[in-house]
C-alpha cells in the first residue's frame, strides 16, 4: 500500500496551477479527459513517480464543487489516491467490511475504485493497481519527462480531524497498514510512504509533504486552506 497521488479541489485551476508550475519547476502537466465524467476538469503533476492534481468544477452539483461549499474554501483537499499490489482481494475485503465502492473501473492497464467518504472519512480515497506494477495512468502517458525539477517525491499527507484517534485507526484498518503514536501525531505507516493523522476542526486532507533538495526554497506554500510542506529528501 502506497500513496502515489494527492488531489485538492479548487474554484478554478488557475493561478493556483501556475503558482505550482514555478514552486515545483514544472513546464507541463496531464489534463486528464475522463475526469469529465464527474463534471470536472483537472491538472496532474508529476513529481518523481508520485502525483499531485487539481480538480475544479466545470459543471453545477459535483462532488468536489460540494466540498469547496461545505469549507466555504476556493481551495481544500479532496481525495488521496493508493497504489496496491493484488486488486481483487483487496475489494473483496472492501465488500466484507461493508465499504461503499462509488466509482469502479477494470482495464487491461488498471484496476481501481474509489470508496465513499463517510465510510472511510477525511477525503475520498481511490484503491489502484498498475499493470505494470512501476506505472501510473493517471499521470498521462508522457510523466517520466514532465517531472518536476524542484521536488523529488511526494512521501505523505496530513488527516485533520476533531476524532484523530478514531479516524487514524479507521484507516488504518481500511489499509491494512500498521498505526504508530508519536505524541499528538498518529501516524500510518504506508511502503514508502506515510499518512499522519492530527486534531482539527474538520476532517480533512490538509497537507501534502514533498521531498525536494535542501535549500530549494520556503518550507511551506499556502494555497487556499491546503498547506505544501517541503521536507530535505534524507528525511
Amino acid at each position: 500500500m502506497r500513496l502515489r497521488q494527492v488531489a485538492v479541489a479548487a474554484t478554478t485551476l488557475e493561478p493556483y496551477r501556475s503558482e505550482l508550475f514555478e514552486v515545483l519547476g514544472l513546464s507541463t502537466d496531464f489534463k486528464d479527459p475522463g475526469v469529465g465524467e464527474f463534471g470536472l476538469e483537472n491538472s496532474v503533476m508529476a513529481i518523481g513517480d508520485t502525483f499531485f492534481e487539481i480538480v475544479a468544477p466545470v459543471d453545477e452539483d459535483t462532488a468536489a464543487g460540494r466540498t469547496l461549499a461545505r469549507r466555504n474554501s476556493s481551495l481544500c483537499g479532496y481525495m488521496a489516491l493508493f497504489q496496491v499490489d493484488d486488486f481483487d482481494p483487496f475489494q473483496q475485503k472492501l465488500v466484507s467490511a461493508g465499504i461503499r465502492q462509488v466509482w469502479n473501473v477494470e482495464r487491461p492497464e488498471v484496476s481501481a475504485c474509489h470508496v465513499h467518504p463517510k465510510d472511510i472519512g477525511g477525503a475520498i480515497v481511490s484503491f489502484d493497481e498498475m499493470r505494470p506494477v512501476e506505472e501510473w495512468v493517471w499521470g498521462g502517458p508522457d510523466w517520466r519527462a514532465n517531472k518536476a525539477q524542484y521536488a523529488n517525491l511526494i512521501r505523505g499527507c496530513v488527516l485533520n480531524s476533531p476524532q484523530p484517534q478514531d479516524l487514524a485507526k479507521r484507516w488504518s484498518d481500511i489499509l491494512e497498514v500498521p498505526l504508530s503514536i508519536e505524541g499528538e501525531t498518529f501516524r500510518l505507516e504506508c511502503q514508502a510512504s506515510y499518512v499522519d493523522v492530527v486534531e482539527g476542526p474538520y476532517e480533512e486532507i490538509s497537507t501534502v509533504i514533498v521531498e525536494r533538495d535542501a535549500g530549494a526554497g520556503e518550507d511551506e506554500l499556502v494555497l487556499g486552506d491546503f498547506t505544501f510542506r517541503f521536507v530535505e529528501a534524507s528525511k
